[in-house]
């Protein structure tokens, strides 16, 4: 049998509900599926031989890389239909008997997985690099112009624009972190200052923001200066690991969408560095993307492509972690849609941009760029990824004994509803 007819089956397999027709690169046109309502129906073809081939060998990173290349064509509905069409034929909740990818590549990927995710301080700066200094002007389009939040935003209410969800997100973790009365607050993994600034602007306390990205650190630097905190918010371009070799101390600790990048090898050196700078009446707030279940491991195409030395965490994992220097996990909360909603309003703002990135980049980029969205958007729709909100304290007597106080932070510092 050779790979188209394999292609054939292998998709009939997997989509069910929707229709994905394809146009085989000898011609032959095939459909699968039925129409459903809520799934999408999409046309692709397929401009040579070897695209069923690659997809076959591994299926994200064969379908990412042939979309890339403009060799995967998509005739009817665009990239985050066809994502959507798939992964939705198979949730995440179902169970689903998901095809893997062939032994070979899997070796291959856990091999790369395990290399990657040393993470020594060493390479933390180059993957960071590879993904964040590609320049502001990205992130600046796709981003909310408010904050520049490159995080998942929270949406107490459906209608909230991006701008008004990624505020809240901010306020909800504020609240968390009980800021009223800290003096000093530390956020790693700063990105463009937008938590920072925040803080500085709504509290009076005085905040260190690190990155290890250039790029991140002088933009950040530029909206501190505009948003009139530059005397209170300081950012340094330095390793988590270095902060707290130095002895310093703060009352607060945040860290919004970095964890992420830490590598599982480095979990309890992560928590044992933030152990050590938090004060003894201190309060952490990790808010990072997760893994409904057990453990897993990094795709091929996230780690070729976007995040390099990458891991999302299941939430047992990171508590363990965490337990191993006496931080006590005193809140946790699951954002379970929020961050596809919030991934959905960043390709739209793509979809808006697209000539200004192809300027930007390439034509090819945009794809892989579009790709990677789309993925992401699947995986907290219909796959194992949500979001996780972790508090973290000391000691048990450094927050009030029930969780009003959030409510009561969070509601003045949200805007009233219009």
């Amino acid at each position: 049998m050779n790979a188209a007819s394999l292609f054939d089956k292998a998709i009939g397999r997997a989509i069910k509900s929707g229709r994905l027709t394809v146009v085989h690169a000898d011609g032959r046109r095939v459909e699968f599926g039925e129409p459903a309502p809520d799934f999408p129906e999409v046309a692709i073809r397929l401009a040579d031989a070897r695209v069923a081939r690659d997809i076959l060998l591994d299926p994200r990173l064969g379908a990412g890389e042939t979309f890339m290349d403009g060799r995967l064509v998509i005739e009817q509905g665009d990239v985050m239909d066809l994502v959507q069409l798939v992964r939705s034929n198979a949730r995440w909740e179902a169970n689903a008997d998901l095809r893997k990818a062939s032994p070979l590549r899997r070796l291959g990927n856990s091999v790369g997985f395990a290399l990657e995710s040393v993470n020594q301080a060493r390479s933390s700066r180059r993957n960071v690099a590879h993904h964040y200094d590609i320049g502001n002007a990205l992130y600046e389009l796709m981003l909310d112009a408010e904050h520049m939040q490159y995080s998942c935003a929270y949406w107490p209410r459906e209608d909230m624009t991006l701008a008004q969800a990624q505020e809240a997100k901010l306020a909800h973790i504020a609240a968390k972190l009980a800021v009223e009365g800290a003096r000093t607050v530390l956020d790693i993994g700063c990105g463009w200052g937008g938590m920072a600034i925040y803080l500085a602007r709504h509290f009076d306390v005085r905040v260190k923001g690190i990155t290890l990205s250039e790029e991140q650190i002088a933009l950040a630097r530029t909206r501190a200066a505009a948003a009139g905190v530059s005397d209170r918010v300081d950012f340094e371009l330095v390793d988590y690991r270095e902060l707290a070799d130095r002895g310093e101390s703060f009352d607060r600790i945040v860290s919004v969408g970095m964890f992420e990048h830490v590598g599982r090898p480095q979990f309890e050196t992560f928590f044992r560095a933030c152990a050590r700078m938090l004060a003894d009446d201190g309060v952490m707030l990790l808010h990072t993307i997760g893994r409904m279940g057990g453990p897993g491991s990094t795709d091929a195409f996230t780690r070729k492509y976007i995040f390099p030395g990458g891991y999302i965490p299941a939430l047992s994992e990171t508590v363990a972690a965490s337990e191993k220097v006496r931080l006590i996990a005193s809140d946790v909360e699951t954002l379970r849609l929020h961050y596809a909603r919030t991934l959905r309003a960043w390709y739209a703002n793509c979809i808006a941009h697209r000539e200004e990135i192809e300027r930007m980049f390439d034509a090819r980029f945009y794809r892989m760029w579009m790709f990677y969205l789309a993925g992401a958007t699947s995986a907290f729709e219909s796959g194992g990824m949500c979001n996780y909100q972790i508090q973290f304290i000391r000691d048990r007597h450094a927050l009030p004994l029930a969780r009003d106080y959030m409510r009561e932070a969070e509601a003045r510092l949200l805007p009233p509803e219009r």
